[in-house]
């Protein structure tokens, strides 16, 4: 039995140790994610409605830092501090899927296309927002846990893309493996890889034929022959080109093939080489389809009277959130808010940005809109000429104004409390001298009004005399009342007494004969 219980703490022992050494492991190892992995991660918690919680890193409940922690692990709270990359989200956002973004006390995840996934509070869950505007990032960075591609293809939401210096390329083709990717302005490849881990030549851009070959790689402005004329009449077929068939690739044509490489999306050089493949293909733009889609875009970009918009509603009185805490800490930085941030967003927060909207332009409504959430946390914002004495260092003020009731010392401040100047002091005396005067002529209009207030008083004095008599007559008859009775029952009592005793006197009278 000794040798048994022996065996059994051996074998435990080992389990811990090797358990140690496995989680251990799994803790210290670098990225446990893929960039394209992360975006993808984030916008199908978009896609399904995951809900926000403040400390929350599960799939379905998370919050900022949360719903990256939920995919890759690593550092979650300083993960800005720990990123291997960052840049200024105003210089740019390099084209790379899954980038971090940082704005004070919030993240996000970078999808493309100028677009990200963050979980924004208690009122919007996960959302899929444009960057710009009201909602505006300071950096990007790239994770820790996540690792990145350099070169190479990636997959993403469906589509291929292809990586060079550490970026997608768009708007450009390359020849990998003997096949020839055209990439379109969001990186999208016109054809499925046949192989990820393949890479592309040395001169991705030219046609990779034999240099022995007598046939040209490339027709431009001065060539011509066969190829040329193919390219007129399919040119002339898409309604580019509406010259002759004559296998001369003069200026005209060069026009009409710029034209086509525009609508195509791809390098315009005037110069048909390897986008010839897109050319001949089903896919192939048409003139008409391009020119609709350009004055579409002209009339897009014609000025037009701005549309009024109702304003966003950030934060307002009585929400609690991880922002109202970075929202209060804006507004104690720039000395509106007089106390350390809490999270929840009452009347002192509502004053306080009401302080903020004035101070800055804007109209004093109490309500953290789109347009002063985008300013409090903008370059532009001004701070309090006159700032709130901040509740933690008031218990250390004390301020002596001579003896009597004016004199001020420590304690005697509250939470709401101001240092007021002599200016502002003279402005409250204006104030009240204003307002003793409207009391006066008040007065002077209650007392003129008087006489025809006193016959009414005078009715009302006499019912209420009336009302009172007739309390008087009621309790007296109820007096009379209860007398009575009382001396009716007083009577009956001696009554009693007396035929008791009457009765134990004769009792006594017969004992006495009998005895």
């Amino acid at each position: 039995m000794h040798r048994l219980k022996k065996l059994v703490a051996v074998t435990l022992c080992i389990l811990v140790i090797t358990s140690v050494c496995v989680f251990g492991s799994s803790v210290t190892a670098g990225a446990s994610g893929t960039g394209a992995g992360l975006a993808e991660y984030a916008l199908n918690a978009y896609n399904e409605g995951w809900a926000y919680s403040w400390g929350g890193t599960s799939p379905g409940a998370v919050d900022c830092s949360g719903l990256i922690y939920s995919y890759c692990g690593g550092e979650r709270i300083a993960m800005i501090e720990t990123c291997t990359e960052q840049g200024s989200v105003d210089a740019g956002i390099p084209r790379i899927h899954g980038l971090g973004l940082w704005r004070p006390g919030h993240v996000g995840v970078y999808i493309e296309n100028n677009m990200e996934v963050d979980a924004r509070g208690d009122e919007w869950g996960v959302c899929y927002d444009e960057i710009g505007g009201w909602n505006s990032w300071t950096y990007w960075f790239k994770l820790a846990a996540v690792s990145y591609p350099t070169y190479g293809w990636e997959k993403f939401n469906g589509n291929y893309y292809y990586y060079e210096d550490g970026q997608y390329i768009v708007n450009t083709s390359r020849t990998i493996d003997g096949t020839t990717y055209y990439f379109d302005s969001n990186g999208h490849s016109s054809t499925t890889p046949a192989n990820m881990d393949s890479t592309a030549s040395d001169t991705p851009s030219s046609d990779s034929s034999s240099s022995k070959s007598e046939t040209p790689s490339t027709w431009s402005n001065g060539s011509s022959g066969e190829e040329v004329e193919k390219i007129q009449s399919r040119l002339k077929e898409l309604g580019f080109y509406d010259g002759p068939i004559d296998g001369e690739f003069g200026n005209a044509t060069e026009q009409a093939y710029r034209a086509f490489q525009e609508a195509a999306g791809v390098t315009v050089d005037g110069i048909a080489g390897t986008d010839r493949d897109v050319l001949y293909s089903d896919d192939a733009p048409h003139a008409k389809k391009a020119e609709e889609a350009t004055q579409a875009t002209e009339e897009a970009t014609q000025p037009t009277e701005p549309e009024e918009k109702a304003p966003v509603i950030i934060a307002q009185n009585g929400d609690f959130s991880e922002e109202v805490i970075n929202i209060q800490q804006k507004l104690l930085d720039l000395g509106y808010f007089g106390m350390q941030p809490t999270g929840f967003y009452g009347d002192i927060t509502e004053e306080a940005i009401k302080a903020f909207q004035t101070q800055n332009g804007l109209e004093a409504t109490g309500i953290l809109d789109d347009a002063t959430y985008a300013l409090l946390f903008s370059d532009k914002a001004a701070a309090n000429p006159t700032p709130v004495v901040n509740v933690d260092e008031q218990q250390e003020v004390a301020v002596s104004a001579g003896s009597g009731p004016n004199q001020i010392t420590s304690g005697s401040l509250t939470p709401t409390s101001l240092i007021v100047s002599n200016e502002t002091n003279q402005t409250y005396a204006n104030t009240a001298s204003n307002v003793a005067e409207k009391t006066n002529k008040v007065t002077e209009q209650a007392l003129a009004s008087s006489a025809s207030v006193i016959p009414s008083f005078a009715a009302q004095v006499k019912r209420t005399a009336n009302i009172w008599i007739w309390f008087v007559l009621v309790a007296v008859i109820l007096g009379a009342v209860a007398f009575f009775m009382l001396k009716r029952d007083k009577k009956q009592t001696r009554y009693q007494k007396y035929v008791a005793k009457k009765k134990k006197t004769s009792m006594r009278a017969q004992l006495n004969t009998k005895w």
